[in-house]
């Protein structure tokens, strides 16, 4: 959400528009637009958000505003009759799309407009936008679409238009065009380091009786780009980042070949192309050692770009194993594909081909013209255009078309054989068990990644993977599968996943007796008719074993969240004497029996084999305090559902009653204990309130509300009519004076250290199951999530952290001493591989407050820009986050993790994908967000055990600072604060 642009315009002040103006800088719609065309869309524009379904406008009216997508999506549907029954859905509008231009001329709206999901907007109204129009039309114009923008011609790097289309030809030549500016500087600064240390590298060659002038060889380059940086990290790597220049001409090939290839190939700078090329003067070879570090930065962000096109400029049959799994890499965060299984992307990496545009107005298809192609625009923009409507929408980055005639094989909306073919393979390659009529398991068949060879020959095996299925259906055949001579999450990972998702599908009430089921108690074979009396027992007993193993894999995984649940300490005792029994008739039972032995150890219950099944007794009562207190200093254990809780709840006049209720508890059952108290009856609301004063009311249903709170917010109940004169108590603004009198005592390294040591704590306490229970809606799951709130609000308390400091340091000379106080703390949280803290801090300094000091910056030392810059540039959103993924890639645990990504991947995959397919689990979603659940279970397998900065005289109080962080967490007030620190230069 945009903060303060919910105000009346004439509310507005300087700060409140420098607060919109950061955040709309970082929206696509608006990258483009000169800063005062932008200052004064912050003067007039209004925040929007809208639920999914809602119809913005429809074909035919007369429009009234313009917007831009913050965030979600929107359909794009139109009617040949005007009819909206008939109106069918031709593209869709992402985040940083924009829409409305009509208005302009008052011209009807060409389409009907639907929220596809929860939608952010910016709104601009008629009159206003008309006033910008006429004010501002000149740069408008280009980034309108027609016909009030333009058309331009030439080759521009900003209207080069990049697709990746499924359709099987010959690669696209490479556009010949001037390199810009920034890549060519690249080229002379790598040209001119080799030259100063290692100038054997550039020499005339022969090869094959052909003499090649001042050529380097692909793999030396490679190898000399490896030894320069540490952000270089492999050779595919350093390949992307020969192929930048190589696709600008920077360097060349001596046969005009379009892709750089780590092999004894030849290559040349642009530089050595002229007769008369020069070595470098002392200066350039002074700038060229200043600089290349940075360049080799620059190289290392823009790489993978440049290695995928190239990867996809090459036939499909040429693509390597590599090859394939990069593109398939990339297709995952698209959302337009994110509904298809895992076997279709990765045949869609087989096809997918590069296609560029560079001069804008080129027309790629007709309306009515039979589809071959279906496009994903990598970069540019692309005009939907219907004959007597006009330019009905504009397509960005991320966008795709054409796939319309996928479903239908009407006319240009896109059939392609290719994608056709794959859809055919996978039927052809699924499997359906049926019952009664109806599918209950749909398999997959897939070559298995082992293969073979015994005397020159190979055999291919095949593997069944379960894409949807009834959970009991999908148990029974995972058990049939699973292997017992290897390690559980070696062989058996679907399984895996099955037993880390099935909360979203089967709860432990019904998982219990199905696995009791699944446990044969009597003497099994296939075919009672057939096979010896040995062969029937070592079938038992195989399938006694395999049910033992996943059991203990299932309370290994689940811990202490079986505890909270009756019926499955009652399952685990009776499987306990189940399997007691049998190992008395089946010796081989007996060593998992021991291991079955140690989990009621884990448990802390006595069993007696010859007693009957007993209820164990309620856990011991927990007291937690959440808002700051003692307990923070405390070392950090997890908390559980049935642990039970003090908290305030505060009145409209700011009295406040203590209740103590489970950690859990709903809504409803806090308002009735709230109620207790005051001895009211009434209908009372329960309101989170912050310290902006922003009300959130809770729904009855709603459970574990204390740990959603925001850093300095507040807990009220009231009655409806009462919302309006609820204000934050006077505590919740925070402090009015900083702590750099004791913060600037102590060592940098001292501070990321201990910072460390608690966020692994808090990290450590989130169970795994909650990430499931956050991604899926904890009232869905009826779980809580409260050690993973806990651990999110951490990271916005650095933040905020980070941002009161600089914001109450009046002196300019120590917020500079401040500022690189802090940058140095976020370099030592990298090395101890904190990256959620390292993201905090430099997304604090990155925070409008803090960013705007530009005294302060000025100021701020070279290196440490440098530092900061490069940190900026990790963080980096384009591409997926993709410079964080692969630098987060080479780290060994422990790590902890920028989880607020990790949240996000889970959400994408969640929200794109079905839980249930024609009332069957659809278990390739299950499979996905299990993958990155165990991100986090790898960062976390290795313990935390990092040397420790020798102890100082402040030790003891840097550890009691960084748990107890006191921040003002109030935008508005920060922004406040910084003008006043400097104001706004004229």
């Amino acid at each position: 959400v945009i903060p303060n642009i919910d105000f009346q315009v004439s509310e507005r002040s300087g700060a409140d528009v420098d607060i919109i103006l950061a955040r709309l800088k970082n929206v696509k719609a608006f990258e483009r637009f000169h800063p005062s065309l932008l200052q004064q869309i912050c003067l007039c524009g209004f925040y929007e958000c809208l639920e999914k379904g809602i119809t913005l406008f429809r074909q035919g009216d007369i429009g009234t505003c313009w917007y831009a997508v913050l965030s979600g999506s929107l359909d794009v549907k139109v009617s040949e009759t005007s009819s909206y029954q008939d109106a069918v859905t031709i593209c869709t509008l992402g985040t940083g799309t924009a829409f409305g231009e009509s208005i302009l001329d008052n011209t009807p709206r060409h389409a009907t407009i639907i929220t596809r999901e929860f939608s952010e907007l910016l709104r601009i109204e008629q009159r206003e936008f008309r006033s910008l129009w006429e004010k501002y039309h000149h740069c408008m114009a280009g980034l309108l679409a027609p016909p009030y923008g333009v058309m331009e011609s030439g080759c521009n790097a900003d209207s080069l238009i990049d697709f990746c289309y499924s359709k099987f030809d010959s690669p696209v030549k490479l556009l010949v065009c001037v390199p810009s500016e920034k890549i060519l500087r690249a080229g002379q600064i790598l040209r001119n380091a080799i030259l100063c240390r290692a100038p054997h590298m550039i020499r005339d060659r022969k090869y094959h009786l052909k003499t090649y002038r001042r050529c380097c060889v692909g793999t030396e380059l490679v190898d000399w780009q490896l030894q320069q940086s540490s952000c270089v990290h492999s050779r595919v790597q350093a390949v992307g980042m020969w192929q930048v220049l190589l696709e600008e001409g920077v360097l060349n090939h001596v046969d005009q070949e379009l892709s750089f290839q780590d092999k004894y190939l030849f290559y040349r700078f642009l530089d050595d192309e002229q007769e008369d090329a020069s070595f470098p003067t002392e200066d350039e070879r002074r700038e060229s050692q200043e600089e290349l570090q940075d360049t080799l930065l620059l190289l290392s962000q823009i790489g993978p770009d440049a290695h995928l096109r190239m990867i996809l400029r090459k036939p499909p049959s040429e693509r390597t194993a590599d090859d394939l799994e990069i593109i398939y890499e990339e297709l995952l965060h698209i959302k337009a594909l994110s509904h298809l299984s895992t076997t279709v992307k990765r045949e869609l990496a087989g096809v997918l081909i590069f296609e560029s545009h560079a001069k804008a107005g080129t027309v790629l298809f007709n309306q009515g013209e039979e589809g071959t192609s279906w496009y994903i625009i990598l970069k540019g923009s692309v005009n939907v255009v219907i004959y007597g409507k006009g330019v009905v929408c504009t397509l960005h980055e991320g966008d795709d078309f054409g796939k319309l005639a996928l479903v239908n094989d009407a006319p240009r909306a896109a059939s392609i054989e290719d994608f056709n073919r794959i859809l055919r393979d996978v039927e052809a390659n699924t499997v359906r068990l049926k019952e009664h009529g109806q599918d209950v398991l749909v398999l997959e068949k897939s070559l298995s990644s082992s293969r073979t060879s015994v005397q020159g020959s190979s055999s291919s095996h095949y593997k069944y993977n379960v894409m949807s299925g009834t959970p009991e259906k999908i148990l029974e055949h995972l058990l049939e599968m699973m292997r017992l001579d290897s390690q559980f999450t070696e062989s058996d990972s679907a399984l895996d996943d099955f037993v880390l998702m099935h909360c979203v599908f089967i709860p432990n009430s019904q998982l219990c007796p199905v696995l009791m089921s699944q446990y044969p108690f009597s003497i099994m074979f296939p075919n009672a008719s057939q096979g010896s009396e040995q062969e029937k027992l070592d079938y038992t007993l195989n399938n006694k074993r395999r049910v033992i193993r996943l059991v203990m894999h299932w309370a290994a995984v689940h811990g202490d969240h079986l505890q909270e649940e009756d019926v499955s300490v009652v399952f685990l005792e009776e499987f306990f004497m189940a399997v007691s029994n049998d190992a008395k008739a089946f010796p081989a039972l007996r060593d998992q029996l021991t291991e079955l032995e140690r989990i009621f150890v884990f448990f802390q219950m006595s069993v007696n084999l010859n007693c009957e099944p007993k209820i164990p007794t309620q856990h011991k009562v927990l007291l937690r305090h959440f808002s700051m207190g003692e307990e923070k200093l405390q070392k950090r254990q997890p908390i559980r559902s049935n642990d039970e809780i003090l908290f305030k709840v505060y009145c409209c006049d700011h009295t406040y009653t203590t209740i103590r209720v489970p950690v859990a508890a709903s809504v409803r059952e806090v308002i009735g204990a709230v109620a207790d108290k005051l001895g009211s009856a009434e209908d009372l609301l329960l309101v989170s309130l912050s310290s902006a004063g922003e009300k959130t009311i809770f729904k009855p249903n709603d459970v574990s509300v204390f740990s959603t709170l925001s850093i300095n917010g507040r807990l009220f109940v009231c009655r409806r009519d009462q919302l309006d004169s609820l204000t934050p108590l006077p505590e919740q603004e925070g402090p009015s004076t900083g702590s750099l009198a004791s913060f600037e005592l102590m060592s940098s390294k001292d501070v990321a250290y201990h910072m460390t040591s608690y966020d692994w704590e808090l990290f450590h306490c989130v169970h795994e199951l909650e990430l499931i229970y956050h991604t899926f809606g904890r009232q869905y799951v009826k779980k809580t999530t409260v050690n993973l709130d806990l651990f999110l609000r951490r990271f916005n308390e650095i933040q905020f952290w980070v941002i009161t400091e600089m914001c109450l340091c009046p002196q300019l000379s120590k917020r500079v001493q401040l500022l690189k106080k802090f940058i140095k703390i976020a370099a030592h949280c990298k090395e101890y591989r904190n990256l959620n803290a390292f993201f905090a801090i430099i997304m604090g300094l990155s925070n409008p407050a803090v960013c705007r000091l530009s005294q302060t910056w000025e100021k701020l030392p070279s290196k440490f820009k440098k530092f900061y810059v490069e940190f900026e540039n990790l963080m980096d959103p384009s591409r997926n986050h993709r410079a964080y993924r692969l630098t987060v890639a080479k780290l060994e645990p422990p790590i902890i993790p920028f989880m607020p990504l990790l949240i996000k991947d889970m959400t994408f995959t969640h929200e794109g994908n079905k839980t249930f397919i024609d009332s069957l689990v659809n278990f390739e979603k299950m499979r996905m967000i299990a993958n990155t659940v165990k991100i986090v279970r790898y960062c976390r397998s290795q313990r935390f055990s990092p040397e420790s900065p020798l102890p100082s005289k402040n030790h003891p109080d840097v550890w009691t600072y960084i748990r107890q962080l006191n921040v003002i967490d109030n935008q508005r007030m920060l922004t406040q604060l910084s003008h006043g620190l400097e104001p706004r230069r004229s």
